[in-house]
């Protein structure tokens, strides 16, 4: 029986003007996982979040969230999704957790006789509590990051969603979020991160969705992402020219020299039945590994553009 999903969208298009931002969108976010929303700036990431949460209305196809189709249910479902969409706004003039009380304060559903307890359960949840008596406009910015984690979390929520929520912190601020990120996981809530580096989804994701030019082109765990990818033969030899006469009459493809190796994709063959092939032509063989595939690569080759690594 399939997992249920968290998130689940069928053709979903959003249209501005004579552009398309997001064509035929098929989204399977299983609940519980901590799903990755990769792409490049500009791929569709953000409008397509919009859309989950009824910002804004898609021109085209479907949206459910927590089993409820979107944005006619946003009434139901929106109390249960807590989101971080393009950088917290606070008031810099105001602590933490001031802030936080105007955010709960303007929510009709929240319950005023428990906020002072929730405000102080949420500033713990995100390691803010001694930041407690600052004003927001002393906090780094990953401090703010987690306080706006901290908001999004003042009531207990089935899926949090977060653009970009390393996007421009310090490396301490970066592992912060991640761990919290994968704290929140592991209590159950599912997490929807948005982010256009490779290296943190690749950290701090079970599940991954590749975007380009507003269209997605793949989706699965990390490991079956990579899976998808070719494995590489590369060897060292001073022979180069030698080499890749034999590996090309062995039968693969696109072999190439790079400085003092010899690299070439290895499609089904095995790589200890080329040896045998490279010493018989007097190649000498100074070292021989296979390269497994990794994100960057996949991703690369699935969109045709790079990614940030680290940001």
């Amino acid at each position: 029986m399939p997992a249920p999903l968290a998130v689940e969208t069928a053709g979903l298009g959003k249209r501005f003007g004579g552009r398309d931002a997001v064509t035929d969108l098929a989204l399977a976010v299983p609940a519980g996982s901590v799903f990755g929303f990769l792409g490049p700036n500009g791929s569709g990431k953000t409008t397509t979040i919009r859309m989950l949460l009824g910002l804004v209305a898609p021109s085209a196809g479907e949206a459910r969230v927590l089993g409820a189709a979107m944005p006619d249910a946003g009434r139901d479902v929106l109390p249960r999704v807590g989101a971080l969409v393009e950088g917290p706004g606070f008031s810099g003039w105001l602590s933490g957790p001031a802030n936080l009380a105007r955010f709960d304060t303007a929510d009709p559903l929240a319950d005023g006789r428990t906020r002072r307890e929730r405000i102080g359960a949420a500033l713990e949840r995100v390691g803010l509590t001694a930041a407690g008596g600052k004003k927001v406009k002393a906090y780094s910015l990953g401090m703010k990051q987690r306080l706006g984690i901290a908001n999004a979390l003042l009531r207990p929520r089935d899926l949090l969603v977060l653009d970009e929520p390393t996007n421009g912190l310090d490396p301490q601020g970066t592992r912060e979020v991640r761990t919290l990120v994968r704290d929140l996981a592991a209590d159950g809530t599912t997490v929807f991160v948005s982010s256009h580096l490779l290296a943190e989804i690749a950290q701090m994701c079970t599940h991954a969705a590749v975007m380009s030019a507003g269209r997605l082109v793949a989706q699965g765990t990390l490991d079956e992402l990579r899976g998808h990818g070719e494995r590489r033969l590369r060897l060292r030899t001073p022979d180069g020219p030698a080499a890749v006469r034999v590996l090309e009459g062995a039968g693969l493809r696109d072999v190439e020299r790079e400085g003092g190796d010899v690299v070439a994709p290895l499609g089904s063959r095995r790589p200890e039945t080329l040896v045998p092939l490279l010493v018989a032509e007097d190649v000498r063989v100074q070292g021989l590994a296979v390269e497994e595939p990794t994100l960057e690569d996949r991703f690369v080759q699935l969109t045709g553009e790079g990614f940030d690594v680290a940001g």
